[in-house]
Parts: C-alpha cells; structure tokens; sequence
C-alpha cells in the first residue's frame, strides 16, 4: 500500500481503537499516540524524499467511490505534510506530561489522531468534494478540543464552530461555481481565469474558507478567544500551527493552481494582509492575559503569509511559505511554553507574573528564541523570511498596476508590524520571566524533559532555519515548489550568526574572566527609599499608555464592544432578523394562510 494511504489510515484507526481502552490508562494512551505519530513522521518523510510528481488511484470496484479517492503527490503537499509529521510528534510526546492527572482532557488522543488523518487528507487529495469532507471535520475536532467546562471556554468553542462552519457552507457554494465553470471537481484540472461573475464568486468563495481556517482578517475573532480557553498543547497543536499550514496550504493552491489571478484579486489579498498585521498587533499590545495575546500574534502572522503569496511574484510567495513554515516553529513553541508557565503556576495574567527565569531557565531561553524569531530579529528564522517577504514588495513595486503603486504601504505595514511585534514581546517576556522574583514562586520548578525537550528541540530549530534558511532551507524546501528565483538584496546568514555567536562566547569569557567574588551587592533604593519585597514594577503597566491616545482609545473601546466582530454583528443580525419573523406568528390562522399564498406566489415567479 502506498505510504499517503498509510498517513491518512493509521492514525484514523488507531484513534478509533483508543476509545475503547478507559481513560484511566491516559499514559498508555499517550505512549501509544506517540509511537503512532512517530511512525507517521517517518513516513512523512518517505512522502517526501519521492522526487516526481504522482497520482495515486484507490482501485474501489464503484466508478464513484474511485473518483473521490485521487491523492495527489507534489512539492507543496511533500512539504506540508513533513511539518504536519513533526508537528503531530513533537505535541504528542510534550502532551504525556502536560494533560497527565487531568480529567478534562477525556477522550484527547483520539481527537487528536483524528485531526492528523484528517489534515493529511486534506493536503493530499485531489478531489474537492473529498477535500471538503476532510477540511469540515477538522472544524469538528477543533470544536471538541475545547469541552465548555465553564461560560469562557463554551463561548470560545461555540463562535470558532459558527465562523469555521460558516466558512466551510461557503465553501462548498464555492466548489458549485467551480463546478460550472470547470465542470470538474479535481483541482489539477483547473486553471480558471477571474474573468466572470462566477468564477469570481467561487474565487471568493474559497479565499472565505481558507482565510477564516488560518485565522486572517475579517474571520479571525474566533482564534484569540479559542487561544485563551483552549490548553495549550491544544493551542500549539491546531490554531497557532496546524491551522496555518492548512489555510495557507489552500490559499497557495487557489492563487497558484485553480485560479490565475488577476490584478484586483492581488491587491484584495495585499489590503487584506496588511490589515491582518497591523490590527492584530495592536490588539496584542494592550492584552494582559498570555493566550490571548499569542492568539493575537497567531493572526498577525498570518498577514505575512498572505501578504507574501497575494504579491504574485516568486519571490514573495517563496517569503510567505517559508513564514508559514517559520510560524509553524516558534509559534507552537511560544505556547509550548505558555503551558509549562501555566503548568507551574496555575497564572494566566502577567500582572500576577514575573521572575521566572531562575525558576525556570531552559524554559525562558526558549521562550526568548521564539520570541526573537516571531519579531524577526536576525538571525532567527523569522527575520530570514520576513526579508524576503520585504524583497518581494519592493520587487512588485516595479510593476505598473495600483496594487504595485502602493508597494511603500505594504512594506509598512510588514515593518511596522515587526516592530510592534518586538514591543509586545519586551512586554510578554519581562513579565512572565523578568522582574523581581516573587515569594509566592519559591517553590517554582522547571518542568519535566517532557515539556522543555520539545520547545528546546523547536527553538534550536528556529536558530537553524534562520542561519541556514538560504541556503539549506530554501534550496530544500520552497524552491521545489516555485522552481529557481533570485534575491534582490544581500544577505550572509551564515557570516552574521557566526559574529553573533562570537561575540556571545567573546561577552562570557570576559564576565569569567572578571573578579566575579568581588562584586557588592547592594538593596536597591528609588529616590531614596529602599524598594521592598512588595513594591512591584510590571512591564504591562508601560503599555497602558498606548492606549490613551484620542484616537486609539476610541478604537480599542470600539473593539471591546466588538464592533469589529464578525461573529457578533452575524448574531445581531440573526436576533434581528428571528425578532422580526416572530411578528408573523400571532396565532391567526387567516394570517398563516396569506403567508402561505404569498410563498407560493414567490417560488412559481421563481420557478417560472
């Protein structure tokens, strides 16, 4: 049997197999999930050493059931399914201690083998209507991820079931007008023109579904709020991770295979890319609880990636993939360790953090790599990509078209996003792991090799694909997909990680070598007063500022009564919309009779 038929069976099966074995074996149950997903990573890995293009055809007896059972094998679905291989790993391995002695999580290995079938389902078929099948029950298992034990976490878990619900009816009208234009389901056979009103509207139809899956502007109100509620495994696992690869796996697909895009559709992607960083970001700025502030950066990132592709041109959608694959890394690593924190300390809020570092250092320097690399500081893998996404603006700058025109506005938008990204983080590190130490977290210790195994073996990765990425990474991985394209601008990786760590070792020796046993240490005073153990100073204090300009504050107010919800204007209108209809029913039966009429009289002027 081929190895894509393996990927997608053996964790559907072995899900299954799970559910019949008690709960009280959850170790068991996670021993056996981890041998799973390490066997499928290694397959994975078969997939993606095969060097041509294949079509692989299930032999059912029924014509019907052998239509919708075509895989396709190519560059981009290799290079997707390698990182879902590692990513299911690596999470399943840090989940045996983090969901151990915990009874909320029942039932969390099957869903969470379930989830990886379904995403490789989803990247290897071919045909549509399976690919819908696929793509609907992730929205299913990211729904039943989060139980609703209390109002936060069924609020959370219903609004990202509408949106994502919502997105995938949509969807399937859009696979309709695909139908009718190309008068095939498969997505190899189509290479549509936006040319029409149809073909227009299926466009539209599918970038809905693909952006509200990676979480980007306007259908991204449901991830932060999923982040906050949601453990955190299960956030580094699907919204901050699995979610991207899949959303932006499908954009890729719809802007490089089904669709040829136009002018007008590539500045609809670009305004929409660079909304998604600068409104996420500044929503971050001002949050006090550590989810949802990653929440947020997991949708801010996302307009790197469609930003990237939305371009048009090689080199930019080579920057978006390649921050896809980046987001992959540091972002699940940043939750990683948001669940050892929370593990450790029951916290959520940093203004009841701070200190951590010395309780738990392997944990801090791998917080501090992701967040090195997310702000794209060099030279970490994310800086690498957002580069090239930078090189690719300025390279569409050339063109003549309006979109290309306002290249200056995109290139803002990516920089002044990074930098505010970098700010948000001052602020998430310094308060979880900085400042003074507090009493309370004395007793504070690292977590087990389990949990910072994992993020270190991510964070160590994050410093190689940015020192590497041009010329291992890329070579290896995006230019397969794109073929070969060149860099406009100069950079050595290499050289400038070497002076770093240079100078890194260079700054150690000369504090060794220092009278370290002579150094006074002295009680810090503050206008002449000694600072007591109590007197605190947290970092999230600083940031209150932003929002006391005019102008922000008005917007952040706005934004707390959600008037920038999608969700809940879609709720507003459904209450007005049922309130209205309620008129109609007032128990009149002449009243219900000329309802009826006036229906028939509609669908006949309808049918006729």
């Amino acid at each position: 049997m081929e190895w894509s038929i393996y990927i997608i069976l053996l964790p559907a099966i072995t899900g299954c197999l799970l559910l019949v074995i008690p709960e009280k074996w959850k170790l068991f149950k996670g021993i056996v999930t981890f041998i799973v997903t390490s066997v499928l990573f290694y397959c994975a890995f078969q997939i993606f050493k095969i060097q041509t293009d294949r079509f692989i055809f299930i032999p059912f007896k029924l014509k019907t059931l052998a239509r919708f059972s075509v895989f396709r094998i190519d560059n981009l679905s290799k290079m997707i399914i390698l990182f879902i291989g590692f990513l299911g790993t690596i999470v399943s391995f840090y989940s045996l201690k983090f969901i151990e002695n915990r009874n909320i999580y029942k039932g969390y290995y099957t869903k969470f083998l379930l989830t990886l079938s379904a995403s490789f389902g989803t990247v290897l078929t071919d045909n549509l209507i399976t690919f819908t099948i696929f793509w609907g029950f992730l929205g299913l298992t990211l729904y039943r991820f989060l139980r609703g034990n209390d109002m936060r976490s069924a609020e959370a878990a219903k609004k990202s079931f509408i949106i994502i619900g919502a997105s995938d009816s949509i969807l399937i009208m859009g696979i309709g007008f695909l139908w009718l234009k190309a008068g095939s389901y498969f997505m190899s056979d189509m290479s549509i023109e936006l040319n029409d009103g149809v073909a227009i509207a299926g466009f539209l139809s599918l970038l809905i579904a693909s952006l509200a899956k990676a979480g980007a502007f306007p259908v991204h109100t449901w991830l932060p709020n999923y982040t906050e509620s949601a453990p955190a495994s299960v956030s580094a696992f699907l919204p901050a991770a699995l979610d991207k690869l899949l959303g932006i796996y499908f954009l890729a697909r719809i802007c490089m295979d089904i669709f040829i895009i136009t002018m007008w559709a590539k500045l609809l992607l670009l305004v929409i890319g660079s909304i998604t960083i600068i409104i996420a970001v500044m929503m971050a700025l001002v949050q006090h609880n550590y989810k949802k502030l990653l929440g947020y950066h997991a949708v801010s990132q996302v307009g790197y990636m469609v930003t990237g592709i939305g371009l048009g041109v090689p080199l930019g959608i080579a920057g978006g993939l390649f921050h896809m694959l980046n987001n992959v890394l540091y972002k699940s690593g940043l939750f990683l360790t948001s669940g050892a924190v929370e593990k450790q300390t029951c916290e959520e809020d940093l203004d009841n953090l701070g200190g951590l570092a010395v309780y738990m250092p392997l944990t801090f320097i791998s917080a501090l790599i992701f967040a090195l690399s997310i702000s794209g500081v060099p030279p970490f893998n994310g800086f690498v990509s957002k580069w090239i996404i930078y090189q690719g603006i300025i390279e569409f700058g050339k063109g003549n078209s309006l979109a290309s025109h306002l290249w200056i506005v995109w290139l803002s938008a990516a920089v002044i996003g990074s930098a505010l990204t970098l700010a948000s983080f001052i602020k998430l590190i310094s308060g979880i792991y900085l400042g003074r130490k507090k009493v309370k977290f004395k007793d504070v210790k690292e977590v087990s090799f389990i949990m910072w195994g994992p993020s270190l073996i991510i964070a160590l990765l994050c410093i190689g694909f940015g020192i590497f990425g041009t010329y291992i990474v890329l070579p290896k991985l995006i230019q397969p997909v794109l073929g070969e394209f060149g860099y406009i601008g100069l950079w050595n990786s290499q050289l400038v990680g070497g002076l770093i760590v240079a100078g890194l070792i260079l700054g150690i020796i000369i504090y060794l070598i220092g009278n370290i046993k002579n150094i006074k240490v002295k009680r810090q005073f503050v206008g002449g007063e000694i600072i007591s153990e109590e007197m605190q100073y947290p970092s999230v204090e600083f940031y209150k500022t932003i929002t006391e300009f005019k102008l922000l504050n008005w917007i952040y107010k706005k934004a707390i009564e959600k008037y920038f919800d999608i969700y809940d204007w879609g709720k507003k209108i459904v209450l007005w919309c049922s309130k209205i209809l309620s008129y109609a029913h007032t128990g009149v039966l002449t009243l219900y009779t000329i309802w009826i009429i006036i229906g028939l009289i509609i669908l006949f002027l309808i049918l006729v």
